[in-house]
C-alpha cells in the first residue's frame, strides 16, 4: 500500500532525509519516532507531495510520488500538528465541506460524513459555529476530520492529538484504531512515546534524517537488547529535550 524507496531532501547544505527507506501495509500503523529535527515531519511532507524530493521515490496507493502527484494525492488524508489552518469564518461543518468538495464528493456524500465524524470525535453540538471562536482542541479535532472526510486509503498524521484533552486524545486513538480495522494504511510521528507504543505496529527510528532502526517493539528489543523502547531509543539517538 505504501513503500518508501532511498527518499532524500536536501535543503542547501542540508539533509533533512537521507536515503530513507520503508513500506507500510493495509490495515498497519507505521510510527515514526525521532527527536526536533531529525527528519520526521519533513517524510511526511515528501509523501504528501507537498515537497519535491531530491532523490528517490515512493509508492502509495500504487501510484508514484514523482510521476503521479495528483493521483497521490487523491489516496491520503493529511494532518499536520500545530496550526490547523481551518477558516476562521465558516464554521466547522463548512470547513469540513469544502474539503469534501476539492476531493469531488458529492453533497450527499458530505452530509452523511459529516455526521459521522461528528459523531466519532463528539463534536456534533458544535459542528454549526465557527471555527474562529474554537479551543485549539476543538480546531484541532476539526483538523481532523477535514483531512479525512474523503476516506482516503492512506492517512498521513504528524501529532494529531497535539493540543487535546485526555477525551479528545481517547476519541483520536478510538478513530485511528477503527481505520486500522477498516484497513487504512496509516504514517503517524508523535512525540509521545506511550502513544507509539499503543498505536503502531512497527517504528521506524529516525535521526538526523537516517533510518537507524526500523521493526515492531518486540523485534527492536530482541534486536538492541533493550528492556523498552525508550531504553532502545535513547541508546540510539542519544539524550534529547523531546522525552
Amino acid at each position: 500500500m505504501l513503500e518508501v524507496k532511498n527518499l532524500t531532501k536536501r535543503f542547501g547544505d542540508l539533509i533533512a532525509v537521507n536515503n530513507i527507506s520503508f513500506s507500510a501495509g493495509q490495515g498497519e500503523i507505521f510510527g515514526l519516532l525521532g527527536e526536533n529535527g531529525a527528519g520526521k515531519t519533513t517524510t511526511l511532507r515528501l509523501l504528501a507531495t507537498m515537497l519535491k524530493a531530491t532523490s528517490g521515490t515512493a509508492t502509495l496507493n500504487g501510484y508514484d510520488l514523482i510521476d503521479e502527484p495528483e493521483k497521490v494525492r487523491s489516496s491520503i488524508g493529511i494532518l499536520f500538528g500545530g496550526e490547523s489552518g481551518l477558516y476562521d469564518r465558516l464554521t466547522a461543518a463548512e470547513n469540513i465541506a469544502y474539503f469534501g468538495e476539492l476531493n469531488n464528493m458529492s453533497r450527499q456524500e458530505i452530509k452523511k460524513r459529516i455526521a459521522e465524524l461528528g459523531e466519532a470525535f463528539e463534536m456534533t453540538d458544535y459542528m454549526d459555529r465557527k471555527a474562529g471562536k474554537f479551543s485549539k482542541g476543538m480546531k484541532q479535532k476539526v483538523a481532523f476530520a477535514r483531512s479525512i472526510v474523503h476516506n482516503p486509503a492512506i492517512m498521513l498524521f504528524d501529532e494529531p492529538t497535539s493540543g487535546l484533552d485526555v477525551s479528545a486524545i481517547r476519541n483520536v486513538h478510538d478513530f485511528i484504531m477503527a481505520c486500522k480495522q477498516a484497513g487504512k494504511t496509516i504514517v503517524l510521528s508523535s512525540h509521545n512515546m506511550s502513544e507509539v507504543e499503543k498505536l503502531c505496529d512497527r517504528i521506524g527510528i529516525i535521526h538526523k534524517g537516517r533510518l537507524v532502526a526500523v521493526g515492531s517493539i518486540p523485534q527492536l528489543l530482541e534486536e538492541h537488547g533493550g528492556s523498552s523502547l525508550e531504553e532502545i531509543f535513547m541508546r540510539l539517538v542519544g539524550d534529547c529535550n523531546e522525552l
